[in-house]
């Protein structure tokens, strides 16, 4: 009777040894687990940012040049909107040289009013008074393909200054007078790294530098490149577009007939 009362007693005592020894290998493992995620998430964020610092011309650098150029563009509307008119190419001084660049001009709209109150916008953008301003990087200015290729204060960037585009040098244009259609008129468009310019520089894109940014081995982005329109859009804007469809593209006024794009 002894002997059957005390089995039961062992077997109870044996089983909790080995339940307690299983719990122990579950919790080890699952704290290895564990390191493990730690230690990807850890590594992940550098990895996106080599990623998107290496030059990466694929989606996802992409999408980010779109979302920078969606920002501009924006910023172009609110400034028409406080304005009555889309910001000249650039500014000029009495003797018609000129002094600052329209991305000067949209920095309040871009959260950067600060760096803007910095700026002597009756001395030349290169003035050694604004040096310091025009050596600050702006985020909003810099195509995330580029990170690598360019000095932090360049930009790929440019408007579309033409005898008829939208964004006229030396004085602004109601966006009213876009009459071609705002889906059909470029404003702003992201050109090959080789034609960057300083982003405070009042220097942009003509129309043979237009035409020239299209060469597929200098795109920054394969199989095409990225463009702000009128009417606040960004497309992307394939290699293979028309060289009629493309000088269509960049007036504003002219009643031309833009083709598919």
């Amino acid at each position: 009777m002894s002997r059957r009362s005390s089995f039961p007693i062992h077997f109870g005592a044996y089983t909790g040894v080995t339940r307690n020894r299983r719990c122990g290998g579950a919790e080890l493992e699952l704290l290895f687990e564990l390191c493990i995620i730690t230690l990807v998430l850890a590594l992940l964020p550098p990895l996106l940012q080599f990623a998107d610092h290496s030059g990466d011309r694929g989606d996802h650098s992409r999408t980010h040049c779109i979302n920078k150029l969606k920002n501009i563009s924006l910023a172009l509307h609110n400034y028409n909107n406080t304005y009555g008119g889309l910001p000249p190419a650039y500014t000029v001084d009495a003797d018609g040289k000129p002094l600052h660049s329209w991305r000067t001009l949209i920095l309040p709209y871009l959260d950067q009013r600060s760096l803007y109150e910095k700026i002597d916008l009756s001395k030349p953008w290169d003035d050694p008074v604004n040096a310091e301003a025009a050596a600050t990087y702006v985020s909003e200015y810099d195509c995330p393909s580029t990170y690598s290729e360019l000095e932090p204060n360049r930009t790929v960037y440019l408007a579309v200054v033409t005898p008829d585009s939208c964004i006229r040098p030396t004085k602004m244009r109601p966006i009213s007078e876009v009459t071609d259609g705002l889906p059909n008129t470029l404003m702003v468009i992201e050109v090959p790294v080789k034609y960057a310019v300083p982003w405070m520089s009042p220097q942009d894109a003509d129309l043979q530098l237009v035409s020239s940014s299209i060469s597929g081995e200098d795109l920054q982005h394969s199989s095409g490149f990225t463009a702000g329109l009128a009417d606040g859009r960004v497309k992307f804007l394939s290699s293979e577009i028309s060289a009629a469809t493309l000088r269509s593209l960049t007036t504003a006024a002219q009643g031309d007939v833009v083709g598919e794009f």
